[in-house]
């Protein structure tokens, strides 16, 4: 999983699966846009993300077992 801001167009992008090209996209919500390779989902991107996320810079992971 990768995750990046671009300042530039204030977006914010998680990939779930790297390498894998959207086969189609979908805005679920006002600027949240979903990409799938065809039935799975690959990535999302929350536009405006200054507006949406609190911290576009810190991000955290956990793992459960």
């Amino acid at each position: 999983m990768k995750v990046t801001y671009d300042p530039g167009t204030d977006t914010l992008t998680v990939i779930l699966e790297d390498g894998v090209s959207a086969a189609e996209s979908a805005e679920e919500k006002p600027g949240v846009v979903l990409d799938y390779d065809g039935g799975n989902l690959v990535s999302l991107e929350i536009l405006d993300a200054i507006k949406r996320v609190s911290e576009t810079r810190k991000i955290e992971h956990e793992t459960t077992e």
